[in-house]
């Protein structure tokens, strides 16, 4: 049976409207009572109206402002499940092993048709997804040694880019999720069977010594997490403060518990099923079925947890998407990273063709866009939803982010999805 998201109770009736401002002495006139239109308005504004922003000495380009006086759908728990490894038609085609990915999640939301990896192998994947960076020679290769990031020049480039090559990011490259924190917001990473064998990662904080082998390569009967899955632990402005890296980044389980209420649901919720449930592996290191069956088994788990909670119900966004697809294809005008010896996708420009998945409130169901997204488009949409700066990549002039062509801006009805082009 097909499911369906269910508008919120207590949605607002009408859409925001403008509203102008009068410069007369307040004693000349008594205030006026705030009509409902304006309420709406203030109900649908974009986060973070008083927030402490890191740069705040700094002037903002006029496309900044620009993007913060634009209404906004009022979005303020966004979760990001990425799964492994496959093409667009055979996710999506008449004959996907996923159907409840496939058939019955893309009638409750949307499609995104023309969504696109940014390289290959998995890792540059999800290190763009959160910090804007474009794939270097290790990163390409998994980072199968835990390695530094030894950089070219000092600083970022004109582009947010760290020049180099390595794994383990200085703390000057910042992630979206010190960016949250920066505006007071929250973030968790969940990541499934993180810390089951301590012998081979710890729960807490586990990345692999700096410098050693990654020991995490490879599935075991009993955990199959992968730190090349799992794009935090690249960072030192986070695995640096191990207090704060073991609260942030943990086990999947804990999701269950804080989906239970709307105040311990994070703002940001950054989902990596382990190498199996992912579609990874198939079969399976513990004779699961692996691929894209595993994957629709995952997803009939833990959407429905994600789509019921109070947090999603009132304000919620899910995107489902894949790291990479089986060709090296780009779109969005996608650019290398100075001096790498490959372009991106190794073989290409790109990580080939994906597709996305998105359900919200915001979303009427069976809507189709086919406009060209990628990882770094998701980034940047993720930060104008709760009113941050662009990072690396996310900031290229000209990406194009999802809008009308998904979000309604209300909580949307069944029957009205629509596609676009």
């Amino acid at each position: 049976m097909t499911e369906t998201i269910e508008p919120a109770a207590g949605a607002p009736a009408a859409e925001p409207r403008a509203t102008t401002r009068t410069t007369r002495a307040a004693h000349r006139r008594p205030p006026r009572a705030i009509t409902v239109p304006v309420l709406a308005a203030l109900a649908l504004a974009p986060l973070g109206g008083h927030r402490t922003d890191l740069r705040r000495s700094r002037p903002q380009p006029p496309r900044a402002a620009a993007r913060r006086a634009l209404p906004a759908p009022r979005v303020r728990h966004v979760f990001l499940v990425v799964l492994e490894n496959e093409s667009f038609d055979r996710t999506f085609g008449p004959t996907s092993p996923a159907p409840y990915l496939a058939r019955t999640l893309t009638a409750q939301g949307a499609l995104l048709r023309q969504y696109y990896g940014i390289g290959h192998a998995s890792l540059d994947n999800y290190i763009a997804l959160v910090s804007g960076q474009a794939p270097n020679e290790a990163t390409q290769a998994d980072c199968r040694t835990y390695a530094e990031f030894r950089p070219a020049r000092p600083g970022l480039d004109a582009d947010g880019q760290a020049v180099g090559t390595g794994c383990v990011y200085p703390a000057r490259v910042r992630t979206v999720v010190d960016q949250l924190e920066a505006h007071h917001l929250t973030w968790r990473g969940y990541m499934e069977d993180l810390g089951n064998d301590p012998a081979r990662e710890r729960a807490a904080c586990g990345h692999p010594p700096l410098g050693g082998t990654d020991p995490t390569n490879r599935a075991e009967p009993g955990d199959q997490y992968a730190t090349k899955h799992d794009p935090f632990y690249y960072f030192h402005s986070i695995i640096d403060d191990t207090a704060r890296c073991a609260s942030h980044v943990v086990n999947l389980s804990a999701l269950r518990r804080d989906l239970m209420r709307v105040s311990t649901t994070p703002n940001f919720a950054f989902i990596s099923p382990n190498l199996c449930d992912d579609g990874h592996d198939a079969p399976c290191v513990d004779h699961a079925v692996g691929g894209l069956a595993q994957v629709d088994r995952f997803l009939r788990e833990w959407v429905p947890r994600i789509t019921e909670s109070p947090a999603f119900r009132a304000d919620g966004m899910l995107v489902i998407t894949f790291d990479e697809g089986l060709e090296s294809s780009a779109c969005c005008g996608e650019r290398p990273l100075r001096g790498q010896a490959h372009p991106p996708g190794v073989n290409g420009p790109g990580g080939g063709r994906v597709g996305a998945v998105v359900l919200s409130p915001f979303v009427a169901p069976g809507t189709i866009s086919d406009r060209p997204y990628n990882h770094y488009a998701l980034l940047r949409w993720v930060e104008d939803l709760f009113g941050l700066d662009h990072l690396g990549f996310a900031g290229a002039r000209g990406l194009a982010t999802p809008g009308p062509d998904i979000i309604t801006g209300r909580h949307a009805t069944r029957g009205t999805g629509s596609t676009t082009r």
